[in-house]
């Protein structure tokens, strides 16, 4: 059930200076993995497998010293590798985690780390009995705005927090394996799990497959975390144009993002008294002062996923948990779990 590393050795073998990367699953996320890998100090990816062989020409190309293989079986048994990406569809990361991991490798998988809880404890119990890092690729943990928000946070800032609501929406991709909870939701819950250090407790919502298959591609999702705190998504693969928004509402702060806007991603909204506003004209109306201040914070640029796969190096090398490890991993889908069970369909 918790099998040992079976090539790679114990923690130890990992104190050295070079990360040997290989990625399973080159399609477009993948194929990130492998340009952010290979331009990291301290990496270099040696190999790379995908059944598409298309694939493996287009980025043969780009990386003409990178491995291909067409069974990532095989790519695991290479014994150039130290870590692997699994950038796979979300129905097979927990059977291809295993294997990693009964490998003895490290292992980035992307989100979410698998579709039930259950397998979630079990890829936590088998990475922490072979001593492995296991992280999972929750990258909007690793984006500068939200560290600039979890600041905000940590320092009391907001006060008491009342509510938080998020608008992710675009025109597809839709994915063919998971519905658009598993797929953009799970985004959200990491971000109000980290933020608030904590899990929901309730959840509620409404769900409508639109787009001929049985899964949800729209959803209204309600949940409530301890404290009294509120979170609402609108996740939807049916609604154009792209939106990535998000509202922090606290007693003292109100502070908005938009992720699409690269130079202002952040307002900060003091609020002032709520007093009963009075016009005699429209025009009044439309000049009405408001008796608050609006900030913009200076909010870093880096790309996020090279945030990420920086951190994973760093975990690799130095053995430390990482942000987003297993257990944290499990807590998004449990909330999943809990909003599928609470959530009507229509």
């Amino acid at each position: 059930m918790n099998p040992a590393p079976t090539k790679k050795g114990g923690p130890g073998s990992r104190k050295k200076s070079l990360v040997r990367i290989g990625v399973i699953g080159v399609g477009h996320w993948g194929s990130n993995h492998v340009r952010v890998f290979g331009s990291l100090p301290g990496s270099q990816v040696v190999c790379a497998a995908d059944p598409d062989s298309s694939r493996h020409s287009a980025l043969k190309k780009l990386y003409p010293a990178v491995k291909f293989y067409a069974d990532y079986r095989k790519l695991l048994d290479d014994k150039k590798v130290d870590a692997v990406v699994v950038s796979t569809p979300s129905s097979s990361h927990y059977k291809i985690v295993c294997e990693a991991l009964s490998a003895g490798l490290d292992v980035l998988c992307e989100k979410p780390l698998a579709l039930t809880v259950k397998e979630c404890e079990d890829l936590a119990r088998r990475s922490d009995a072979g001593k492995r890092i296991l992280k999972v690729g929750h990258i909007m943990l690793y984006n500068p705005a939200l560290q600039k928000l979890k600041k905000y946070f940590d320092k009391g800032e907001f006060g008491k927090v009342y509510y938080i609501m998020s608008i992710r929406t675009n025109l597809g991709p839709v994915r063919p394996d998971v519905d658009v909870i598993y797929d953009l939701a799970t985004h959200d819950i990491s971000m109000c799990n980290y933020l608030l250090g904590k899990e929901p407790t309730t959840a509620s919502g409404v769900n409508a497959s639109y787009l001929g298959n049985s899964k949800p591609d729209i959803s209204f999702i309600n949940l409530r975390y301890p404290g009294n705190v509120l979170a609402s998504f609108h996740v939807s693969w049916l609604t154009p144009p792209k939106r990535r928004e998000v509202m922090i509402v606290g007693e003292r702060q109100i502070i908005t993002w938009d992720d699409l806007n690269p130079n202002e991603p952040i307002r900060v909204y003091s609020i002032g008294k709520f007093e009963e506003p009075y016009y005699y004209s429209f025009g009044e109306f439309q000049r009405m002062s408001r008796d608050s201040e609006i900030t913009l914070p200076v909010v870093g640029s880096e790309e996020p996923l090279i945030a990420q796969n920086r951190h994973f190096l760093e975990c690799v090398k130095t053995r430390r948990t990482p942000l987003a490890n297993a257990r944290f991993a499990t807590t998004v889908v449990r909330a999943v779990e809990l909003i599928q069970a609470n959530t009507r369909k229509k």
